[in-house]
Order: C-alpha cells, then structure tokens, then sequence
C-alpha cells in the first residue's frame, strides 16, 4: 500500500487493515503465518516530517531452537516512527543527536506494506524458544526431555573443563 505524501489530509489518514505477507519474506526461516497481519496505523504529516503509529497484530507458528517443536507467538506490538524526506538524508551529518533514529521517504512515496513488514520483524525473539525453562532434546536418543526424563547416560563433563581438572589433580 503506497501511500503518496502530498495527498496526506490535514488531519491525516486512519487505516486499519489485514496485510499479507508471504513467510519467506520474515527474518524467522521456519516462521509460517496462522493469521493475516492486522495494522491500525495512523499518518499524520506536519512540514516535512511525517509520523506514523500504530498497532499490529498476527499469529504465527515459529519452531523452538532448543527442541525443534513448533509452538504459537503471538504478536500484539506498538510501533512509533518519523519519517523524513530523502534531501535531509543528505544533510544527516548535521542532524542533531535526536534525529538520527529518524527514517527517510523517498519521491514522496511512502510503502506502508515495508513499514509493516520491518515493524513485524523487529517483534521477533533472537532465539526462539517454546518457553523459557525448554530443556531441548536428548543429544542421544532425541527424546524431548520436557516430556519425561529419557533413560540414555550421558557424559556431562565439559571437555573443555578437562584440562582444569588435570591441573587440580597434580595440584593436591
């Protein structure tokens, strides 16, 4: 949706509306869609500056990296953005300190569609996890240790720590 800036009204432009977005277009690889992305989004534009706020909302499937079992995330996030014209981004080096979060439009044309997508995306956990106590999978037999205890002995000594051991035991 390209909204064209000289045709923002005075008192701006309310849009509430399901994007659709395909799951390769996420910064989450095993991401998949369960419900289309709903924005409430406001654009307001005062001189240069353009302001946009708003809510969206989705439902997506992400897959836990520690026992490789898909779960629910739910998103219900708030976002506020100021946008300027393409000529500042020139002068950005003379901006002040404030202004350097600021993003730039360009031919006066704005994609709503991109600002959702990126807003969509900075909701996103760094590492996905079902929950934050997960115990992840056996290294062993694969069994999702959350569900039961598994009967396979494992080794929890740290190779790494071997050498440290070694030194305490010459030590005594």
């Amino acid at each position: 949706m390209i909204i064209d800036i000289d045709r923002i009204p005075a008192e701006g432009l309310q849009i509430s509306k399901n994007f659709e977005f395909f799951s390769t277009e996420l910064v989450e690889e095993n991401a998949v869609f369960m419900e289309p992305v709903h924005a409430r989004v406001t654009v307001k534009k005062l001189g240069d500056e353009i302001f946009i706020t708003g809510t969206l909302t989705t439902l997506l499937s992400f897959v836990c990296s520690r026992c490789l079992s898909p779960y629910e995330f739910k998103v219900d996030s708030e976002f506020d953005l100021v946008y300027l014209p393409e000529e500042l981004e020139i002068t950005k080096d003379q901006l002040e300190e404030d202004d350097i979060s600021h993003l730039f439009f360009y031919s006066n044309k704005l994609d709503l569609k991109e600002v959702i997508l990126e807003q969509l995306n900075l909701t996103f956990p760094l590492r996905p996890l079902c929950s934050s106590d997960c115990r992840g999978i056996c290294p062993i037999c694969g069994k999702i240790i959350n569900e039961g205890h598994c009967s396979c002995v494992t080794d929890d000594a740290d190779p790494r720590l071997e050498q440290f051991k070694n030194f305490l035991r010459d030590k005594r």
